[in-house]
């Protein structure tokens, strides 16, 4: 099958006359004309035309007449209700308690109060704690462990986003 026939039968298909389908491609009636009658073979840039106004069309069809015309569709089948998923939680609802991530002494001796209260930890006779935004340079560093030194801070906000510190 000749480009010329494949131009009509894209006409055809899409139910439109040869100046709808020369509007469509933005190109000139008589271009359309001469090119369905045979006179003239169409250029690279009309046929990426064509392909651009219809993109369901196959570029293999359109220009060696090879395989289907149009893409073929891809049908979304549904789930049966007894069939489906439940929905994966967000990251804020597995971790509901304050205490998540901390070591397990430490976890006896925190108290939750109300959620717009922050948390506030029982005090340590042995060593003094940071609490809240105590400046780290008045915390004393113990002699004989290595001081490792901050490389990135991640803060989670209730609305479900987050900002993240780099040193």
């Amino acid at each position: 099958m000749e480009i010329n026939e494949r131009i009509s039968i894209i006409m055809e298909h899409f139910n439109i006359t040869p100046s709808e389908f020369a509007e469509k491609v933005d190109v000139q009636r008589s271009s359309i004309s001469h090119i369905t009658s045979g006179r003239n073979k169409p250029s690279l840039e009309f046929i990426t035309k064509v392909k651009n106004a219809f993109p369901d069309i196959e570029w293999d069809w359109l220009i060696n007449s090879n395989g289907p015309m149009i893409k073929p569709k891809i049908e979304i089948v549904e789930e049966k209700p007894e069939a489906k998923k439940l929905p994966l939680p967000d990251l804020f609802s597995i971790i509901e308690d304050e205490s998540f991530g901390q070591e397990n002494s430490e976890n006896k001796l925190l108290k939750k109060t109300n959620r717009s209260e922050p948390i506030v930890s029982a005090p340590i006779k042995e060593e003094k704690k940071i609490i809240d935004s105590q400046p780290l340079e008045n915390f004393p560093i113990p002699q004989g462990k290595t001081t490792k030194k901050v490389k990135r801070v991640i803060l989670f906000f209730e609305d479900g986003t987050f900002e993240a510190f780099e040193n």
